[in-house]
């Protein structure tokens, strides 16, 4: 077979051998990485089923989002929190990669991997790489964000209810052109120096009460910037040698969620990436041919933290008892989230834009002491059932639900280990998620431990 590569090979989208120096068949498109995302508001356990695949995986990868996630993992009994560190970082054989499309607050990023390690987490810094391409949140963004949340309350009498980790003033500054990039802090620190300013007096001109002490902030991002060097790669030229090289097992972590994606998410109470699965791509530079398995994770109720619609919300005892046995507490946030009834309507949604092979269903124990489980499986509007989602927060604020309702199984199901072990009540409850949204249920999650998912196939 020849190697050889000219330009009339315009169905081979792979650029000449030589320019890498790997050889290899022209129709071989490289290692398919897998990708783990969430199908709700967020919060739904995507760094559990995360952490149960990173035991086998060779590269972890975050593609999109900041320090406003928050993934909680179990291992041997710690607790561990990550905010910007991919939930892969607890393998010890793998290595985690912060994407072009993080937005990397610094002093967040080191405070969680000195927290982790006082924890056993030790070595993380050493097998952690972060794209050069990666732009940077700044304290000055983080006070911003508050800023224009007030700003919101006192002119529209609500927010849009931000973790206020500066993360949409970050990305504005990337969408504006303005933004400052890892590879400019490990630069010409003098035009680094400049360039910083500039962006402080667009803010402040902005935001006249903005203050900062920009000579304070340069000094500490010197000193960041010695800490993170030996971090930093190319991160399109290390991803590429990485699809393409020897046999992997790549694995791309999501961050939020569908209903929050800033295109497709009930906009505007949303984040400020895409957390779908074009993230993957863009978010990484992954070509969509690299892309294989996609996993969606959804609990077995549902939550959302901050403001907007929500139509299966329960302002009631169910709801309060979801809360309450669910510990549903924002990770990053502290805040309690909003709790309520499965909705399929919105899962389906998210199955349409992510065409997910299999899903994961988490937290199906917080539904054992329930006398009778709803599940949305419509939306209705003056009276009618629409097929769609609607893109309006008006409309959805006015849809009813139509609501399919079923036996609680009354059951300590958190025991469980395999698909036996659950009642039958509980099984048939998965069974028809499964059959409605049109996707198998590949893991059902009853505990917090990686022990506590039952692997279906």
């Amino acid at each position: 077979m020849s190697l050889t590569w000219s330009a009339k090979d315009h169905k081979n989208t792979n650029p000449p051998p030589a320019a890498t120096g790997i050889k290899r068949p022209r129709n071989d498109n490289g290692n398919k990485v897998t990708v783990v995302l969430g199908a709700q508001w967020g919060d739904e356990g995507k760094g559990k089923v995360v952490d149960l695949l990173a035991t086998e995986a060779d590269m972890v990868c975050r593609c999109q989002g900041g320090n406003n996630a928050g993934h909680t993992v179990v291992v041997d009994g710690k607790e561990y929190d990550f905010h910007l560190l991919p939930s892969g970082i607890i393998n010890s054989k793998s290595i985690s990669l912060i994407g072009n499309g993080v937005v990397i607050h610094l002093p967040g990023l080191f405070e969680e991997g000195d927290k982790n390690d006082k924890k056993g987490l030790k070595g993380w810094d050493k097998r952690l790489i972060v794209s050069d391409r990666a732009h940077l949140v700044f304290d000055f963004h983080q006070v911003v964000d508050g800023l224009q949340e007030t700003e919101r309350q006192a002119q529209e009498g609500k927010n849009i209810g931000t973790t206020k980790k500066g993360i949409g003033p970050a990305y504005s500054s990337k969408a504006s052109r303005t933004g400052l990039r890892v590879c400019d802090l490990l630069g010409d620190f003098k035009d680094f120096s400049t360039r910083f300013k500039n962006l402080v007096r667009q803010y402040q001109s902005m935001y006249p009460s903005l203050t900062v002490d920009t000579e304070d902030q340069l000094r500490k991002l010197k000193e960041y910037a010695e800490r993170l060097r030996p971090m930093v790669r190319d991160g399109v030229y290390y991803m590429y040698e990485a699809l393409h090289g020897p046999p992997k097992k790549i694995l791309v972590e999501g961050a939020n969620a569908a209903l929050l994606d800033i295109d497709f998410g009930t906009y505007p109470f949303v984040t400020s990436s895409n957390c779908t699965v074009g993230g993957a791509c863009t978010g990484l530079g992954i070509p969509p041919a690299n892309i294989g398995d996609v996993f969606g994770v959804a609990k077995a109720y549902t939550t959302r933290v901050g403001i907007g619609a929500f139509p299966t919300e329960q302002l009631n005892a169910s709801g309060e008892l979801l809360q309450t046995r669910g510990h549903e507490i924002g990770v990053t946030t502290g805040r309690k989230r909003r709790c309520g009834w499965l909705d399929l309507v919105i899962v389906r949604y998210a199955q349409m834009i992510n065409s997910f092979t299999a899903i994961a269903l988490t937290k199906l124990d917080i539904l054992d002491v329930l006398d009778e489980i709803k599940v949305g499986v419509a939306y209705k509007l003056n009276g009618k059932r629409i097929p769609h989602f609607p893109a309006n927060m008006d409309v959805l604020h006015k849809v009813e639900v139509e609501y399919e309702t079923f036996p609680g199984w009354k059951t300590d199901t958190s025991a469980a280990r395999k698909w036996n072990d659950l009642p039958a009540k509980a099984q048939n409850y998965i069974r028809f998620i499964e059959n409605h949204i049109g996707v198998p249920i590949k893991w059902v999650g009853v505990g917090k431990s990686r022990e506590c998912m039952i692997q279906m196939f």
